[in-house]
C-alpha cells in the first residue's frame, strides 16, 4: 500500500541539510535540538555556570567549550551530561556529513552513549528511506535502532517495540498485549495489508509490531533495509534473499546481525552441533551476493555471505547495524559519506 506524509518526525531530519553526494549534513539547528533535550536543558537549582553555557550554546551551538567552563559547573551528574554532550556535538560538526561520523565511530571504536547512537542510525536510516512507500519496509527497518521483544504465537513470530510493549496504560488489553504476556499496553497492532496506510501517522510512537516469521513479509522487508544501508554507506549493491535453513551451506563467510547471533554463528563456523534451543533463537537467515565480485576480498568471492539474526534466551532481538560496516568481506568502503 503507497503511503503519503512524514515519519519519524522526531529524529530531527528535517533540520538537517543534504550534500553533495546525499550524506546529512549538521546544521546548527539540528544542534540546538540537542540542547533543547529535558536532559540538557538546566533545572530550576542548577549553577550560574551551567545556565551560562546552556544559553552561550543556544545562540551559537558550535563555539568552542573549554573543560574549565564544564569544571565550573556545581552538580556532578550535570557535568558528566555537558562533558558528553560537548564531545559528541565536537565529534559529529568534525565531519562532512553524519554519516561519516557514524562510520568514524564503528570503525574506530569510539565511544558514545547508545543513546547518541541509535539516534544517529536513526536519522541516517531516514535519509536513507526518504523515498520508500512500503510501511513494512520503514517498520522493519526500526529494528536497525529500537530493541524489539519477540513472542510466538500460533506458528508466527512477532516483533514488537520493547520500550513500547514495557509501558502501561489504563486502558482495556488489547488482544496483542496478551498475546505478549503483558497486564496493559499502548495501543499495538501488527502491521497488515490494511492498516498498513496508518504507519507512517503513528511512526514515532513505535506502536506497530511486524510479522517477523519464516516466508513472510517482515523478513523480506529487513533484508530490503540492509540492502539500502550497504549501499548508502559503503557504496556497495548487494542482493538480499532470505534463506530458511544453513544445513548444507559452506559459511565462506559470515556476518552476526546481534550479539546472540554471532555466537551462533561462529558455533557453525567452529562445526559445532546447535540444540534446538539454540536454534529457536534464530529469527532470519539472509543470502548477500555482491553484484560485483571485484569490490569484495579475495576469501570471500564465489560464494555468497551469511547473515545471522537472533533473538537472546528471554526474546530480545538487538540488531548491530555496525556490524554490517565492520563485517561484510568489502575491499572498498566509500559511500555517500564522503
Amino acid at each position: 500500500m503507497s503511503e503519503t506524509g512524514d515519519f519519524w518526525l522526531s529524529c530531527g531530519h528535517h533540520l538537517l541539510d543534504r550534500g553533495e553526494h546525499g550524506g546529512l549534513v549538521v546544521t546548527d539547528e539540528f544542534l540546538k535540538a540537542y540542547l533543547a533535550r529535558p536532559e540538557m536543558a538546566p533545572p530550576a537549582d542548577a549553577c550560574e555556570a551551567e545556565r551560562a553555557m546552556h544559553r552561550a550554546l543556544l545562540c551559537d551551538p558550535r563555539q568552542p567549550v573549554a573543560p574549565g567552563q564544564i569544571a565550573a559547573i556545581a552538580d556532578e551528574d550535570a557535568r558528566e551530561n555537558w562533558e558528553l554532550m560537548v564531545s559528541w556535538r565536537d565529534h559529529i560538526v568534525s565531519h562532512a556529513t553524519l554519516e561519516a561520523a557514524y562510520l568514524a565511530i564503528v570503525r574506530h571504536d569510539l565511544r558514545f552513549p547508545h543513546i547518541f547512537l541509535d539516534q544517529l542510525v536513526q536519522v541516517i536510516l531516514r535519509n536513507i528511506l526518504d523515498d520508500c512507500d512500503d510501511a513494512f519496509v520503514l517498520r522493519a527497518a526500526e529494528l536497525l535502532f529500537r530493541p524489539q521483544k519477540l513472542t510466538s504465537h500460533a506458528g508466527s513470530l512477532v516483533s514488537a517495540d520493547e520500550e513500547t510493549a514495557a509501558s502501561s496504560s489504563s486502558g482495556p488489553v488489547s488482544p496483542l498485549a496478551s498475546l505478549l504476556g503483558l497486564s496493559t499496553a499502548a495501543g499495538i497492532d501488527v502491521l497488515n495489508e490494511d492498516n498498513a496506510g496508518m504507519y507512517r501517522g503513528r511512526s514515532d510512537a513505535f506502536d506497530m509490531a511486524l510479522d517477523l516469521t519464516a516466508g513472510r513479509r517482515g523478513l523480506a522487508a529487513l533484508g530490503d533495509v540492509v540492502a539500502r544501508w550497504v549501499r548508502h554507506l559503503l557504496a556497495v549493491d548487494v542482493e538480499m534473499d532470505a534463506v530458511t535453513e544453513l544445513r548444507d551451506a559452506t559459511l565462506t563467510w559470515y556476518v552476526g546481525l546481534d550479539a546472540d547471533a554471532t555466537r551462533i554463528g561462529d558455533a557453525l563456523w567452529n562445526g559445532d552441533e546447535l540444540d534446538q534451543t539454540t536454534r529457536g533463537l534464530v529469527v532470519g537467515l539472509y543470502r548477500l551476493t555482491f553484484a560485483d565480485d571485484a569490490q569484495i576480498v579475495e576469501a570471500a568471492r564465489g560464494a555468497p555471505t551469511y547473515l545471522i539474526l537472533a533473538m537472546s534466551s528471554d526474546r530480545i532481538l538487538r540488531m548491530k547495524p555496525q556490524n554490517l560496516i565492520t563485517g561484510l568481506p568489502i575491499a572498498h568502503r566509500a559511500g555517500a559519506a564522503n
